[in-house]
């Protein structure tokens, strides 16, 4: 319960209200699981509400929000909790405290560094803290304007994805804000070749012939970084392997989210699984790429380079009609968690090729 005590805008029709404060408002399975915080307001001079007497006060803002909807996702982590507590919290210059509902603490301890940077103090868990605590000002929920991204024109103070990109460098220290091309005769060479990292997954869309890909990416010309789960888990020091990195390559999915070190200029190759997939890649990805000034490829697995071929006849839906899949809502089940891939290393070679030449000068 969060109790607004003397409200000089109170209007009773408002005088309570019910929130889940979490972002993904769209997703009514993720929102039924995000704990209720209830508003009560009372006008000036109101003798009938009389909230509890103060155990603890505070002279700086609260930020009431839930992580409950993340689970251990880091897609999810980043887009749904710390950019929008980013949008939110950034203005008070760490002079803020952070009230989590569904407090998970593995979430709070892989992202320890950004919340310290953001706030001051240490994140109260609502759902243990038996404390009346009051603030001068409070806000329910979080800012958030689309995936992985913000939106300057709806931020209250014009915050960008460039902006969030500079404070994460500053919270981890990275050196490169930009990735300028490289010439290509230095390349070939063998000095001062552009830096790759290859985001490789364990149990899902899985690359089957990784070491062949990696193989034809150090071809092309890269000096190539492949990084598995190990490499990814531990967010400070993979964050500056992305940093010195001019590409970042991966099969759809949460480690791309990696992203967000990339110096501005960088390519993001997103590696598009099989099954009507473009639209959901570019919604997660994509598009919040550009937002970050980051150059976007794609490249779009043919029916020959998914294992779903030996999985299923080509008159099944799974090829013959993949959008009957998405309209009965189950993407996951056959597009997300049921494929692997298998590159055609040709077909592949050649459209990281033209990556290279993108990225390099004469």
């Amino acid at each position: 319960m969060v109790y607004v005590v003397s409200s000089s805008t109170y209007r009773w029709e408002n005088a309570t209200i019910t929130v889940r404060p979490y972002t993904r408002k769209w997703e009514k399975g993720t929102m039924s699981r995000i704990r209720e915080v209830s508003i009560r307001s009372s006008p000036p001079f109101a003798t009938d509400i009389v909230p509890p007497r103060c155990t603890v006060r505070h002279d700086v803002p609260a930020v009431v929000f839930s992580v409950g909807g993340c689970g251990s996702n880091y897609f999810h982590g980043m887009s749904d909790v710390i950019v929008p507590l980013y949008s939110t919290a950034r203005e008070y210059e760490g002079h803020v405290q952070l009230l989590a509902a569904d407090y998970d603490a593995a979430l709070f301890e892989k992202h320890r560094a950004v919340i310290a940077a953001l706030s001051l103090y240490p994140v109260i868990d609502m759902d243990r803290d038996a404390a009346v605590r009051c603030f001068p000002e409070a806000r329910v929920g979080m800012e958030s304007h689309r995936i992985l991204g913000i939106d300057p024109a709806r931020s209250r103070h014009g915050y960008d994805m460039a902006g969030f990109n500079g404070f994460l460098r500053s919270v981890f220290s990275l050196p490169r804000p930009l990735s300028l091309p490289v010439s290509r005769s230095s390349s070939s060479a063998g000095r001062n070749k552009p830096r790759l990292v290859m985001v490789l997954r364990r149990h899902s869309r899985v690359l089957t012939n990784e070491a062949e890909a990696v193989a034809a990416l150090a071809e092309v010309g890269f000096e190539v970084v492949a990084a598995g789960e190990e490499d990814v888990s531990d967010m400070a020091r993979f964050a500056g392997t992305v940093n010195s990195c001019d590409v970042m390559v991966g099969v759809h999915g949460a480690g791309l989210t990696n992203m967000v070190f990339l110096p501005r200029n960088a390519t993001l190759v997103q590696v598009i699984p099989w099954g009507a997939m473009k639209w959901p890649c570019w919604y997660d990805f994509g598009e919040p790429a550009t937002g970050m000034g980051l150059r976007y490829v794609e490249y779009e697995v043919t029916a020959e380079e998914t294992t779903l071929k030996d999985k299923y006849p080509r008159d099944h839906p799974v090829f013959a009609d993949p959008m009957s899949i998405h309209s009965k809502g189950q993407v996951w089940e056959y597009f997300l968690q049921g494929q692997n891939v298998t590159l055609d290393i040709p077909r592949f070679r050649d459209a990281m090729h033209q990556v290279y030449l993108s990225i390099t000068t004469e």
